[in-house]
């Protein structure tokens, strides 16, 4: 098992990060046929971890975990490590039940990740006591430190956050319900040193309200296409600069939501259709996701011309750090 020394410095390293970059969640890279481009991934995430972010993610939601077998696992995953070489602190993502979830771990451990995002679980709805019992099981089962993500059947009420905040090795809550009020009774209650994080499907849309309830840190889909146009962003809520945020999100990011909704799974799909536009190497999603039309394609083109040629009227305010 990991020592509290291990797991304090993977939180200092994440503490460090998230208040220095956005979170990064790479696209897992695909051959047209379905198989793993395991170059084409090598090349992406090296990409991405040179852009800077404060931590990577790979093999979560947006990287397609649900589509992923355990052998393309190891491989993303140790990929990811290999690119970061220690730069930035590595969470894979793990999921379905507990006992799946540990087999996972168990990979992302020898692969050399510094910690877990333990991805909601599959299928059915749970009682609190189960939401726990999950966490409970998992800790028990991998040394890596874990952090909790409550979106679709799993929501954490105050007297459960409390309890897996005391399990040995858990140290962050990932929040993609976006109730703020919850949020904030959540903030409260929770320990020192406890680590939150907007992972709202576009967190940029919400940044300024989730920092008002103590929660500063997020995850961006724009970084997996377009890294300047979120660091823009994330610098200026920074500083503080609603003017630029304001234009930021009226012009780009409330669009690309509005786009982002046209079909269910977009929230990858469309992501990974933007990085194809900007040459890479991440190829389609896989099944039951689908690329987006053509008319749809066409819509997000124009609009990442637009974002792009934002950010370039902004700098220097929107110059990479």
């Amino acid at each position: 098992m990991s020592t509290d020394t291990e797991t304090e410095a993977v939180v200092g390293r994440l503490r460090s990060g998230m208040a220095n970059g956005v979170l990064s969640f790479p696209l897992t890279s695909f051959h047209d046929d379905g198989s793993l481009d395991l170059d084409g991934f090598r090349a992406y995430v090296a990409a991405q971890i040179d852009a800077g972010p404060g931590a990577v993610f790979p093999a979560c939601g947006t990287g397609e975990f649900f589509s992923l077998d355990e052998d393309e696992y190891r491989d993303v995953v140790t990929a990811a490590v290999e690119a970061a070489a220690g730069r930035v602190p590595v969470v894979a993502g793990v999921g379905y039940g507990w006992a799946q979830a540990a087999r996972f771990a168990r990979i992302a451990e020898e692969a050399g990740a510094d910690a877990l995002l333990v991805l909601p679980h599959y299928l059915v709805a749970a009682p609190q006591d189960g939401l726990v019992a999950q966490l409970e099981h998992l800790a028990a089962r991998t040394p890596l430190p874990l952090i909790a993500y409550q979106r679709d059947q799993v929501t954490f009420n105050v007297e459960s956050l409390m309890r897996i905040a005391r399990i040995p090795g858990v140290i962050g809550l990932k929040d993609g319900h976006s109730d703020l009020d919850r949020l904030q009774r959540l903030t409260l209650a929770a320990p020192d040193g406890f680590l939150f994080f907007n992972g709202a499907a576009t967190a940029e849309i919400q940044a300024r309200a989730y920092t008002t309830v103590g929660v500063p840190a997020y995850s961006s889909a724009v970084h997996a296409f377009a890294p300047e146009i979120a660091d823009a962003f994330f610098e200026a809520r920074r500083r503080g600069d609603d003017g630029v945020m304001d234009r930021l999100l009226r012009e780009f990011y409330i669009p690309l939501v509005e786009l982002r909704d046209r079909q269910p799974g977009y929230a990858v799909s469309l992501v990974k259709a933007a990085a194809r536009l900007r040459g890479r190497p991440v190829g389609p999603v896989r099944a039951p996701l689908i690329d987006p039309s053509a008319t749809d394609l066409a819509d997000l083109e124009r609009l990442l011309a637009v974002g792009l040629d934002l950010v370039s009227a902004l700098t220097p305010v929107g110059a990479a750090r």
